[in-house]
């Protein structure tokens, strides 16, 4: 019992210093990217843990656009470490919006 409370404390404790440095960044299913994509990157200023280019425009910019998307995920797959690569997550695009989908 001893061992798994440490065990459990030590993996919340990694989780929580990992989130200070990653952020799980999603990318919905648009015309350049039709299959999407969830990538872990490097934290950059302004991301969230788990963030998407759509959340992003809607917090700087009020609003969402084609432009305002292509230019955040430009600037995160320019200056972030793309760590992983994974699959389009519809779950984590929600959690990012807050609950919001905008047109594709």
């Amino acid at each position: 019992m001893k061992k798994a409370l440490i065990l459990v404390a030590c993996v919340a404790i990694a989780f929580i210093i990992a989130a200070q440095f990653v952020t799980i960044f999603v990318i919905q299913p648009i015309g350049a990217i039709p299959e999407g994509r969830t990538i872990i990157v490097s934290r950059l200023t302004k991301l969230h843990f788990i963030d998407s280019a759509d959340a992003i425009c809607e917090r700087e910019m009020g609003g969402v656009s084609l432009l305002c998307r292509g230019m955040v995920a430009g600037r995160v797959a320019s200056e972030a470490k793309i760590i992983a690569r994974l699959p389009y997550s519809s779950m984590l695009y929600d959690i990012s919006t807050g609950g919001k989908s905008y047109d594709r």
